[in-house]
C-alpha cells in the first residue's frame, strides 16, 4: 500500500484525516496571522489553508489504496495553482482530475504529468478531445457519440502516423443506482447528466468494449456530500460485475483486458466535529469485499475533491456592522454568496460550524442573548451564509471564522458586485510558518477582468 507501513505512521494519519480542524487549532494560526501582519486593513476577508492537515490526509488516502493507484483530485473542488502544486509533492500517487480544458491547462501548469492527469467533462468539442489524445492524458469519455468522436480521431492518426499514440480511455458508466439526500450533488439515479445509464444502454456498452481495443478503462460516480458509502459501494459493485463480465469476453476475442478502473470520489466529509464522518480505510475494506479482485485485477483511479480539500481550510472575515433587531442579530461580513454560494442557495443542506474571535484572535465564548444571521456584502436579500445561529456576542471589528471551507468554494466565487478576491494563505504547525497561496485582488486586476 504506503511507503511507510508502520503502524504508529498509519495510525497517526489515520486520527489527523478525519479530525476537524478545531477552534482551538484556528485560533493559534489566526493569532499568529494577526501578530505577523498578514491579515492587514485592507484584509477584510481571507481563506486560510492548514498544509500540515492537508499533507497527513491525502498520506492517510495514498495509504489506504494500493501502491499502483492514482488519486487524481479533483481540481473543481480547489483550482489554487499553488495548492496544486504543493499536493503533487505530498506523494507520487496524487493527481489531478480535469472537468475542462482549461482545468486540464492548470494541471499542465502545475507540473503534474499527463499520465496523472484525469480529464472528464460531459462537454467536450473535437478540438477538445484532439489536444487530450495528443497531451497523452487519460480521458473519460461521457456518452457513445463522443465514444465515436475519439474512435474518428484515433483512426485519422493512425492513418497519419501509422501507430496509435495516445494516453488510456475509459468510458463513464452511469451504475443507475439511485440518489442520495442532496439530489443536485446526485448523478447515478435513472437520469444523470453524465455517462451512459447501464440499463438503458447494456447492450451498447457491451459492443462497445468488444469493438474498441484502446477501451481500456471503466469510470463512474455516484454523489457528493449526501451519498452515503453503501450508495458509493453499490455502484462500484455495478460497474465491477459488468467490467468482470467484459473483460472475459474481451479475452475470448483476443482484446486486451479493461485495466483501469475510476471509481469516483463522493465520500462524505464531516461539517461538524460531532458527527462521524466515515473513515476511508474502512470504505476501502467495504468496497474490497464487494469487489474482491477490484484492487488486484484493475489500476484504480480515484477522484477526491471535497474530501481532500473541504476540512483544511477555513475562512475569517472582520465584522463590520451588527444590527440588532428584536429577537435576531445580524453580522454583516465580508464574505457571503460570492463565496459561499451553495450555502446561501440551499441552506438546509450546507451547513457549517462557526467561531467568533476578538480582533487580537482570542476565541469568545458563551451566548448572546439572541441568536445571528450572518449576511453577506452582496446586494440581494438571499446573502445570506446561514439564520439563526447561536454564537457568543459578536462586536463590530472581530473576527468571524467559517470551518471546512477549503473546497467548493473560492472554486466557486462569483463576480456579483466586482468584489476583489480575498487573500489566500497557507500554514503549517498552527501558524509556526506561513505562504501567501494567492494575493489579495487588486482593482487594477479587476478592471482586466471586466475589459
Amino acid at each position: 500500500m504506503t511507503n511507510d507501513n508502520s503502524t504508529g505512521f498509519k495510525d497517526y494519519i489515520k486520527t489527523m484525516s478525519q479530525l476537524n480542524l478545531t477552534a482551538d487549532s484556528i485560533g493559534k494560526a489566526l493569532r499568529s496571522s494577526v501578530f505577523k501582519g498578514l491579515i492587514r486593513e485592507e484584509d477584510s476577508a481571507a481563506i486560510f489553508y492548514d498544509l500540515s492537515f492537508l499533507t497527513n490526509r491525502l498520506k492517510n488516502m495514498v495509504s489506504c489504496f494500493p501502491s499502483s493507484a492514482l488519486h487524481g483530485l479533483a481540481i473543481k473542488a480547489n483550482p489554487l495553482l499553488r495548492v496544486l502544486e504543493f499536493c503533487r509533492g505530498i506523494s507520487g500517487n496524487i493527481g489531478v482530475e480535469a472537468a475542462s480544458a482549461g482545468e486540464v491547462s492548470l494541471a499542465l501548469k502545475a507540473g503534474y504529468r499527463p499520465g496523472q492527469i484525469v480529464y472528464d467533462s460531459p462537454v467536450k468539442t473535437i478540438a477538445d478531445l484532439r489536444f487530450a489524445l495528443a497531451s497523452g492524458i487519460h480521458i473519460n469519455i461521457d456518452n457513445l457519440s463522443e465514444l465515436e468522436r475519439v474512435n474518428q480521431l484515433i483512426n485519422q492518426k493512425k492513418e497519419a502516423i501509422n501507430s496509435p499514440d495516445f494516453g488510456s480511455i475509459g468510458l463513464r458508466i452511469n451504475p443507475q443506482i439511485g440518489i442520495g439526500t442532496i439530489i443536485e450533488s446526485s448523478v447515478a439515479g435513472e437520469y444523470s447528466k453524465f455517462g451512459v445509464p447501464i440499463n438503458y444502454f447494456h447492450a451498447a456498452l457491451e459492443n462497445a468494449f468488444i469493438t474498441y481495443p484502446w477501451l481500456t478503462g471503466v469510470h463512474l460516480h455516484v454523489g457528493s456530500q449526501g451519498c452515503p458509502p453503501d450508495m458509493l459501494i453499490q455502484g462500484i459493485g455495478v460497474i465491477y460485475d459488468f467490467a468482470t463480465d467484459m473483460n472475459k469476453r474481451r479475452k475470448t476475442a483476443g482484446l486486451p483486458p479493461i485495466s483501469n478502473f475510476d471509481i469516483g470520489g463522493g465520500l462524505p466529509v464531516s461539517y461538524h466535529p460531532d458527527s462521524k464522518p466515515p473513515l476511508m480505510q474502512d470504505y476501502v475494506d467495504a468496497i474490497a469485499s464487494r469487489a474482491p479482485d477490484l484492487f488486484d485485477s484493475f489500476r484504480i483511479i480515484t477522484e477526491f475533491g471535497r474530501w481532500s480539500f473541504t476540512n483544511s481550510g477555513w475562512t475569517v472575515s472582520r465584522v463590520e456592522y451588527v444590527k440588532r433587531d428584536p429577537a435576531i442579530n445580524t453580522a454583516m461580513l465580508h464574505v457571503g454568496a460570492d463565496l459561499f454560494v451553495r450555502e446561501c442557495l440551499n441552506p438546509s443542506d450546507w451547513q457549517h460550524e462557526y467561531s467568533v474571535f476578538d480582533p487580537a484572535g482570542k476565541l469568545k465564548t458563551g451566548k448572546d442573548k439572541y441568536p445571528y444571521n450572518l449576511a453577506g456584502p452582496l446586494c440581494f436579500s438571499g446573502d445570506i451564509i446561514a439564520k439563526g445561529v447561536v454564537l457568543p456576542r459578536i462586536e463590530e471589528g472581530d473576527f468571524l471564522v467559517i470551518h471546512d471551507s477549503g473546497g467548493y468554494t473560492f472554486s466557486m466565487w462569483s463576480r456579483y458586485n466586482s468584489r476583489q478576491t480575498p487573500r489566500i494563505i497557507g500554514y503549517f504547525n498552527e501558524g509556526e510558518r506561513f505562504e501567501i497561496l494567492k494575493e489579495r485582488e487588486s482593482l487594477d486586476e479587476l478592471h482586466r477582468f471586466w475589459q
